[in-house]
């Protein structure tokens, strides 16, 4: 059923409810020049619109025509975000319908953009600012929000946005963007999403002496002052939505563990960052390993990079072998990390708590591609926005080791990839098992077309919120990320693997976001999480809670 042919569904008017211009100004209500003549009368529109009563689906022709004629994706991007702003039904069927062409420009790479520009091409407020300077009154902010529905909150404090570094207020343009998808791609409303900025300073002097930019120009926040200020976030969250699901996103990795070792037993709460990647990234391990016939048990992955994502990653690695019978110790001595200095190794004394358990005993190795000669993986995995890493002479080293070399280029925006997918196919002759943080073009070499496809998070976080929110869960647990990638990797068809597609078409994102949200809502009733009784038919209750953006009627 497409959208426009979805039952119509009658809004109800109360004596609060909007009329003329403001009505028009409220993009949760605003339909534009759909309206019809009877609710242009009731509501006091008539002479405020064109006399053409348009159809959604003429809308949607219109904003494409635009959009396409827009020469840079920035523009693109505030075009969008406008229109977002002004009328959110038409903003989200056109996302839906046309993902492989929005996807890139409102999340990843361009909102990168967007936010080292966010100052610069601020038009509307969306979200929550909470400041430094706000200790004590966060209950109160959170109130002034309009919707009191809130299910999930993406909050961030801006240090370590995508591999971009610190663009402290800048950054809620990430939160803003991963909400939108967590309504595009699983239909979680837009009413019951928060987007969230702790504005607790910035360290990048070069946005302090901006004159346009819009957050606090100071130093951050830290110690027990930054503690005392997220602790209250929490708090107040909790208080004034209850129940709400709260995501942690671009915390630096000092801050990004501890936070989610604090709270993840006590809230319902996940950091993308560290599991959303490392789901999304394993399940494109599980289709890799569908190509080579072999188990994870038998692979060595090298990581370039020992963060969030890195040791996410091999966290849930080891989780799935452990899972699969392995003893944990011989899981761990499947994954090594490559970190600024060299290889993690035991005998180094720098090490941060994350990176230890991958600490093995092995000389120390300064230079990547000595790493890969020496190691000899079988798979490289790159979340270390260090551009370029992936040189001719490592892809070459892991073709001349491996029939068919697993290269996951993941670090985000395009700017910061480790290698492109043209880069990875033609230096290894065609065999590589490639899959990217950002889009690439299909990429033909040697006469066949390969179809790379985006090892993207908005595979999994969007179906875990749904999940969680339909279910009421208490908590999100490691254990819904393992089923949530053995979901992903299950959407993967043959006929993808035969292109040289490691994912689903991005255009199936909302039904493989449904069996993402079954498979976690299982998990959430079997660890005794979920706080209703269980469905009949937990695909069927996903879909019947997701948002579809068809217009009501009003009169």
């Amino acid at each position: 059923m497409s959208i426009e042919s979805s039952p119509p569904r009658r809004a109800a008017l109360s004596s609060w409810f909007p009329r003329g211009l403001t009505l028009l100004q409220e993009p949760s209500l605003n339909k534009g020049t759909a309206f019809t003549e009877r609710e242009r009368e009731v509501l006091g529109l008539r002479g405020l619109l064109p006399p053409h009563v348009c159809t959604q689906t003429e809308q949607v022709a219109r904003v494409l025509e635009n959009f396409r004629r827009l020469p840079s994706t920035l523009e693109k991007y505030i075009f969008m975000s406008a229109l977002h702003d002004r009328n959110e039904a038409l903003f989200f069927r056109v996302v839906i319908e046309n993902t492989d062409e929005m996807m890139p420009i409102i999340y990843t790479p361009t909102v990168g953009l967007g936010c080292q520009q966010f100052g610069h091409i601020y038009q509307r407020p969306r979200g929550v600012f909470v400041t430094a300077n706000d200790r004590g009154q966060v209950k109160n902010m959170l109130r002034n929000w309009p919707h009191h529905d809130v299910a999930m909150i993406v909050v961030t404090d801006g240090e370590r946005i995508l591999g971009l570094g610190d663009l402290g207020s800048n950054g809620m343009g990430i939160p803003v963007g991963k909400l939108a998808l967590y309504t595009a791609c699983a239909g979680v409303p837009p009413t019951q999403c928060l987007p969230v900025m702790l504005d607790v300073g910035t360290n990048n002097a070069a946005l302090r002496d901006d004159p346009l930019y819009l957050g606090l120009a100071q130093p951050r926040l830290t110690g027990a002052a930054y503690d005392e200020l997220v602790d209250e976030f929490i708090v107040a969250a909790r208080e004034v939505f209850p129940g709400v699901v709260i995501q942690f996103e671009d915390f630096a990795n000092h801050n990004a563990f501890r936070l989610l070792a604090k709270y993840r037993d006590r809230i319902c709460t996940f950091n993308d960052d560290i599991q959303g990647t490392a789901a999304v990234a394993v399940a494109g391990l599980y289709s890799a390993l569908r190509v080579t016939k072999r188990d994870l048990a038998q692979q060595r992955l090298l990581f370039l990079g020992a963060g969030e994502a890195a040791t996410g990653i091999a966290e849930l690695a080891v989780a799935s072998m452990v899972a699969d019978g392995v003893d944990e110790a011989q899981a761990r001595r499947c994954c090594w990390l490559f970190d600024s200095k060299g290889l993690v190794v035991a005998g180094r004394t720098d090490l941060a708590a994350h990176k230890l358990p991958f600490a093995h005993e092995h000389a120390p190795l300064t230079d990547f591609a000595a790493a890969v000669r020496t190691l000899q993986p079988t798979g490289l995995i790159g979340v270390a926005a260090m551009a370029g890493s992936f040189t001719r002479e490592v892809i070459e080293e892991m073709t001349r080791l491996n029939e068919r070399p697993i290269v996951f280029a993941l670090s985000n925006p395009t700017s910061k990839a480790e290698c492109t997918a043209e880069q990875a196919y033609a230096w290894s002759g065609g065999r590589a098992l490639f899959a990217s943080g950002s889009p690439f073009d299909p990429v033909t070499f040697e006469g066949k077309t390969f179809v790379p496809r985006q090892g993207n998070n908005s595979y999994i976080f969007p179906g875990v919120g749904l999940g969680t929110i339909a279910v009421q869960a208490s908590r999100v647990t490691d254990e819904m990320f393992l089923a949530s990638a053995r979901a992903l990797a299950q959407q993967v068809t043959p006929q993808d693997l035969d292109q040289g597609s490691l994912y689903p078409p991005l255009r199936s994102v909302r039904e493989v976001s449904v069996h993402i949200a079954a498979a976690v809502a299982e998990v959430a009733y079997a660890q005794g999480h979920a706080g209703i009784q269980r469905p009949a038919d937990l695909a069927a209750h996903m879909r019947d809670a997701m948002y579809v953006p068809a217009y009501p009627v009003y009169a």
